[in-house]
C-alpha cells in the first residue's frame, strides 16, 4: 500500500535501506565484496556479454535474499520478541535460502572463472 511518496522519495528510502544493510549486517558486506571481488576479476579476464550476465544476476540473486532474510529476521524480532519455536524456524529457514544461493554462486563461479583461469595458466 502506497502512501503517496514521490517516485524520488521512494528511491530515496531504497537507498536508506542499503546503506542500513550495509552498516549493520555483516553477511551483506560480504556478500558484497566478494561480489565486487568477482566483478573485478571478470573484468581483468575478459568476460562476455553473457557471462556478465550470468554473473551479475547470480551476484544480485545472492544480495536480494540477503536483504529479504534480514528483513523477515527483523520482522519475526518484531512480532516474536520472546524465543519462539516458529520464529526460530521462520529465521533458520531464511537462513538457508541465503546459504542456498551462496552455495550456487560458488557453482557459477566456478563454471565462469574456471576455464579462464585454466587457459590463462596454459
Amino acid at each position: 500500500m502506497s502512501l503517496g511518496h514521490s517516485i524520488p522519495k521512494s528511491f530515496s528510502f531504497a537507498i536508506q535501506g542499503l546503506k542500513k544493510a550495509l552498516a549493520e549486517e555483516p553477511n551483506f558486506r560480504v556478500h558484497v565484496v566478494l561480489g565486487t571481488i568477482a566483478c573485478i576479476l571478470a573484468l581483468v579476464l575478459g568476460f562476455s556479454t553473457l557471462e556478465w550476465l550470468i554473473l551479475t544476476v547470480t551476484i544480485f540473486f545472492v544480495l536480494v535474499l540477503e536483504l529479504i532474510n534480514t528483513t523477515l529476521e527483523n520482522i519475526v524480532d518484531l512480532v516474536s520478541p520472546e524465543i519462539k519455536s516458529e520464529a526460530k524456524v521462520a529465521k533458520d529457514v531464511a537462513a538457508s535460502a541465503v546459504f542456498l544461493s551462496a552455495l550456487f554462486s560458488i557453482l557459477v563461479g566456478v563454471a565462469l572463472f574456471l576455464p579462464k583461469l585454466i587457459a590463462l595458466l596454459k
